[in-house]
């Protein structure tokens, strides 16, 4: 009597569907890999795009400068709120350089740009944009109220700097200092993770606010040696143009306007045809 087992496999049963696991499914737009050195990349291919339309550039350049000088101003009779505005000038950046981010987008189709079609080019998207403008005016005001807190906690009363920066750096106030700045960073941050992208792709593509703020939260979560070095060169650029009484900022800003839409053309790529404006 032949025991044999057979190895074969039986036979799938009658109407059997194999299982086919489901393709992962893509949140947002697909992000492009970057290599370290693509922030250098970007720093020169928006020099270029300032020589190409320089007279809208150093037009928002002047406007950025007359902001600094302004906020200078004001830092001689209040300068507990003139802090909160500074950093409210490099927290509304992304919102501030919607027109360059346009400028940007009509030298890459080979259109002429305007200084009205910049001015305008919030009404490409007026309402996610003015969202996503919204989100970032909250998070100024809670930086200025954090920056109270950082100034009651950190003095006796209300100090009284008499608009001077060099009392205000005094070694005395070591602890202010590092309060303010580590409060800081973090507010700085939280709004370049959710903003180094995201306004010129809600100008470019018919998206909503949240899906560009995830967007860019991704890019900066899935690479973030390459957005490090991008942040801490244009930290470090902004610092520098400020330095002769905001006087860089005439180029340095619209530089760095022209830089942050090929940050983000490199990151998303050209849109599919269906998403183009």
């Amino acid at each position: 009597m032949n025991c044999a087992v057979s190895d074969a496999p039986e036979p799938p049963p009658p109407h059997y569907t194999p299982y086919v696991p489901e393709p992962a499914v893509e949140l947002g737009p697909a992000l492009q890999r970057l290599p370290w050195s693509a922030p250098l990349r970007w720093l020169k291919l928006g020099w270029a795009d300032l020589r190409r339309a320089p007279g809208i550039g150093l037009f928002f350049g002047a406007c950025f400068a007359l902001m600094g000088l302004a906020v200078l101003a004001v830092f001689r009779h209040a300068p507990l709120y003139t802090l909160a505005l500074c950093a409210g000038f490099l927290l509304l950046g992304p919102l501030l350089c919607l027109g360059l981010y346009q400028v940007s987008l009509r030298l890459e189709r080979g259109e002429a740009p305007s200084i009205e079609d910049a001015l305008g080019a919030w009404l490409a998207n007026v309402r996610q944009i003015a969202i996503f403008g919204f989100v970032l005016l909250i998070l100024e005001m809670l930086w200025g109220r954090a920056a109270l807190v950082v100034f009651a906690v950190s003095f006796d009363g209300m100090p009284d700097f008499a608009g001077s920066l060099r009392q205000l750096l005094n070694p005395d106030n070591l602890g202010f200092i590092a309060a303010y700045l580590a409060v800081g960073a973090v507010f700085a941050g939280l709004i370049f993770a959710i903003s180094v992208i995201a306004m010129p792709l809600l100008l470019d593509r018919d998206t909503d606010a949240v899906t560009a703020g995830l967007a860019s939260l991704k890019l900066c979560l899935t690479q973030p040696l390459v957005m490090l070095f991008w942040a801490l060169l244009v930290t470090g650029l902004i610092l520098l143009a400020m330095l002769p009484y905001f006087a860089g900022l005439i180029v340095v800003g619209p530089w760095l306007g022209h830089a942050s839409w090929h940050a983000y053309r490199a990151a998303l790529g050209p849109p599919a045809p269906g998403q183009a404006q």
